[in-house]
Formats: structure tokens, sequence, C-alpha cells
């Protein structure tokens, strides 16, 4: 009971961060567009991407690996502290060298030097970025606590000290200093996991075989998160198509950290109950993370395609048209990126199956490649959007190959059709619900301000009825489909709402049922 409550838990922490990360720059870019311009916000944009390359070499697959060496020795302090050592060594090594070059190839030249040279705190503090301890320890409540406090002081600062275009700099040494304190902090919290035991024959060079084989599917998913944008830019004269695709792929990405949080969390205790040899538990650890996956991902994805039409000009204004065919056709990668988390974050890589995972990755960067050069020369970003859900298609097929032997793949469909019927039966309502609230219908609501403002407005404020309307009833519909279907799920959260009531009221609804 306790560890599906520190399951739940650490997923609640790790979700709100990773939503946070992606809502702040929606807050801060409207007003850093206008104060630093197109060309402050470029040469941002620019010089971190190449620091970025730096640190992503330097870090190597250190973050993930040392996460899940950590989780095996959670119980065994002597082992917990030597791969602490060992494998903190080896990357401060590595992001020594990486920072070497950097020095000589970028500090040392003119051009942008002044950024370059404050950009030089990010590789220090990714040489003391020890949140992959942590999360081995899955101690998520420390490192999204102190990550959440940096964001916002981070973003205070911005507001109140950047005011102009020749704060740029200002603007790079905030952001710097907050990831290089951030990181800093958290070894005030070392001694309670590490003190009382002494470590010998420390080697942190024995630790590279491994590391490598988990930075080359790091590499890969980087080129597959960025090769659809680079093939558009280069593929396509009208560079709006980036611009849409980008705009699509970024409500998609929003969507996508609360389906797939939950991996984060997970990969330590799948590591540790690896470690255990408690083959049965990882069956049961990965049968949840399938329900949960299909619990949020079939609302989430019939859900966006019905409030679409509706949700993108109020969110990115006119001329945004095209994002809505976008969306609705990358929607589905929700539920295939959740079914690609389980099996390959969830379960190959803390079973040390790095090479599944790395050919499923770099098979699926092949294909997407392939199917770019071919659809997106004719279709430009719809192209890429069909392009990128074929290309993950391919990517669940192979890992889900992989554990065939290991797992029950018809279990699969067990798990999710419930979720698709309710989620399909919400999408119809939906629709129908749009359709009512046409601008007509709606417009007797407000007619009494209607004469007062813009037609542009009116149909935003029509927008926003309509997409408050599908998003409760839709939200009821769906739980009561699955209260109908008897899902397990659901009444646990209900029974957890029943917990959390106070005793008078419990009493007082058992008499009135008597």
């Amino acid at each position: 009971m306790s560890a599906k409550k520190s399951i739940a838990k650490n997923y609640i922490y790790n979700m709100v961060y990773q939503v946070l990360i992606l809502i702040l720059p929606l807050v801060t870019t409207p007003y850093l567009s206008r104060v630093l311009g197109a060309e402050g916000i470029g040469i941002y944009g620019y010089t971190y991407s190449i620091v970025t390359y730096f640190i992503l070499f330097g870090s190597l697959g250190v973050a993930l690996y040392g996460q899940r060496e950590i989780a095996y020795a959670q119980e065994n302090l002597e082992a917990r502290k030597k791969v602490f050592i060992e494998v903190n060594i080896f990357r401060f090594i590595t992001i020594a060298i990486a920072t070497v070059f950097y020095y000589f190839f970028f500090i040392k030249g003119e051009k942008y030097q002044i950024y370059y040279q404050i950009l030089l705190l990010e590789l220090i503090a990714a040489a003391f970025d020890i949140s992959w301890f942590f999360q081995g320890m899955e101690e998520f409540k420390r490192t999204v606590t102190r990550n959440v406090l940096v964001r916002i002081c981070s973003v205070t600062l911005v507001f109140v000290l950047v005011k102009s275009r020749d704060d740029l700099a200002k603007f790079t040494l905030i952001y710097s200093l907050a990831d290089l304190i951030g990181n800093l902090s958290l070894w005030l919290y070392l001694p309670k996991y590490l003190r009382g035991v002494k470590v010998k024959n420390i080697n942190a060079l024995k630790h590279l075989p491994q590391i490598v084989l988990l930075f080359i599917p790091q590499i890969a998913n980087q080129i597959y998160k960025i090769l659809d944008t680079t093939m558009i830019g280069s593929l396509v004269e009208n560079k709006a198509e980036t611009g849409y695709y980008e705009q699509g792929q970024k409500v998609i990405r929003l969507l996508l950290t609360i389906v797939t949080s939950l991996g984060i969390v997970m990969v330590p205790r799948m590591a540790s109950t690896f470690a255990s040899g408690d083959k049965k538990q990882i069956n049961e650890y990965m049968k949840i993370s399938f329900k949960f996956v299909f619990f949020l991902a079939f609302p989430i994805m019939f859900g966006i395609i019905s409030i679409s039409e509706d949700f993108v000009p109020v969110f990115f204004g006119n001329g945004y048209d095209k994002v809505v065919t976008l969306i609705n056709i990358i929607s589905p990668i929700l539920i295939l990126m959740g079914v690609a988390n389980v099996v390959g974050t969830q379960y190959l890589l803390p079973t040390k199956r790095q090479k599944e995972y790395t050919i499923s990755i770099s098979v699926g960067v092949v294909f997407n490649f392939i199917f770019n050069y071919i659809l997106i020369i004719k279709y430009a970003s719809i192209g890429a959007s069909i392009a990128t859900v074929l290309s993950q298609l391919i990517v669940d097929i192979i890992q889900l190959w992989y554990i065939r032997k290991e797992y029950d793949i018809k279990q699969l469909f067990t798990l999710s059709w419930k979720y698709f019927m309710a989620g399909f039966l919400m999408f119809g309502l939906c629709l129908g619900i749009k359709a009512v609230l046409s601008i007509n219908t709606v417009a007797l609501f407000i007619s009494d301000i209607a004469m007062k403002i813009s037609i542009e407005k009116q149909g935003q404020i029509v927008n926003l009825i309509t997409i408050l309307a599908q998003v409760i009833i839709g939200i009821f519909t769906y739980f009561g489909v699955l209260i109908l279907l008897e899902d397990d799920y659901v009444f646990k959260f209900l029974d957890k709402v029943r917990e959390k009531m106070p005793r008078k009221k419990r009493r007082g609804r058992g008499k009135h049922a008597a």
C-alpha cells in the first residue's frame, strides 16, 4: 500500500514540474518577445542551443544510468555511496573535457562572446546536477520542490530586471545562475543518504560502456524530436509551415507530459524490483502503468480533437487555422508514446535491455526521415505530422515484439477497451455540444454586450463557452461511462474521496441512506 502511495505522490510531483517547465515559457514568451525583440530572442536561442550540445555530450548518459544504478542499490548504503562517487567523478571528467572544447571554440571567439561567457555557468551547473541520485532514491519531492522554487524565482526576476533590449545579458545570467544555484542546493540533502560508511576501490571508468550504451538512445531521441522541424524548414519554402507544426507540437507535448510523467517515477521502482528478481511484481507494475496511460490518454486524445477548432484561435490567435488539422493528426501520438514510455522507458531500460531500446528508437529515426522526405515535399507540415505518427507506431511495434515472451501483448486490449469506449462516447457527445452551441445560440446569452464588442471578440467568447461546456460535460460523461462499466480505477478514486471526507458528513449520508 505504501509503495502505491509513493508512486502516486511521485507521479504528481513530477507531473507538476514537467507541466510547469512547459507552461512558464508560455507566460514569459509574450513579455520577452516584446522587451528583447526578435533579434535578442534569436541570439539567446542560438547561443543556448550551442551550449546545450556541449552539456549533452559532456553528460553522456550519466543521469539515466546513475538513476538506474542508485535504484538497484537503494537498500545497500555502501553500494549506493560507491555508485554516487564513481558516477560523479566520471561526470566531472566528461563535463571538464566538454568545457575545454567549449572555451576554445566559442568563449575565445568574438561574436556573442559575452553570452557564451555567461552560459559557461550552464556547463558548471550540469557538472553539479545530482537530481538523478534523488530520482533513483525515489525522492522526487526534493528535486521537484527545488526546481519549482528556482523556476518561479527566475521568472519573477526576469519580469523585475529585464526591461529593454539591452538586458539580454541580464536575462541570460538570471537563467544560468538559477540552474547553478538550484543544482548546488541539492547537495545540502546528501549527508542524510550517504553518511556512515567508507568506500574503497573507486573505479569511475568501469561505468563507461554502460553509460555510452544509454547515451546512444538519448542522442537518437534528441534527433527524433527535432528532425521533423528541421526537415520542414529545409524542404518547404514557406517558413510559416514550420511555425504551424511547432505550435501543434507544443500543445501535444504539454498533454503528453501528463500521460508520460509516470515513466520517470517508475524507472527507479522497476530497477529496484528487477534487482530483487521479482518478475511477477514487474509485470504487475507494467499492468498498472498501461492502465494509467490508457485511463489518461484516450480522454485527452478525444478531448483535444473535439475542442481543437475552438481552442486554437483562442490560444494562438488568428492565422493559425492549419494548427487545428495538425493537432487532430498528431493526437494519436498520446496513445503511442504512452505505450512506448511503459515498454521502453519503464521496462527495457531499467531491466538492462538498452540494446533493444536503442534499436527501436534508431529504426524509428530512420523511418521518420524516410516518411518525412516523402510526405513533407507534397503535404508540408501535414506530411510531417503523418510521418510522426507512422514512425512512432513502428517504434511501438518493435518494442512490443521484444517483450512478447515476458508480457502478454493481448492484455493491452483487455486493459484499454473500457477507456476507449468511454473516450469515444465522450467525443461524440462533445461534438454534439459543439453543434448545438452555434454562434446564434450563444449570442442569446451575450446579447447585452454583443453590440459593444467586435465580431472577433464575440467569436472568442463563443469559443470559450463551447470549450468550457465540452470539457465539463466531457469529464462527467467519461467518468460516468467508466462507473457504468465498473472500472476499478474510478472506484478506487471514489474510495479515496470518501476517505478524505469528514466523518460527520459520512455518518450523515449513511443515516440518510438508511
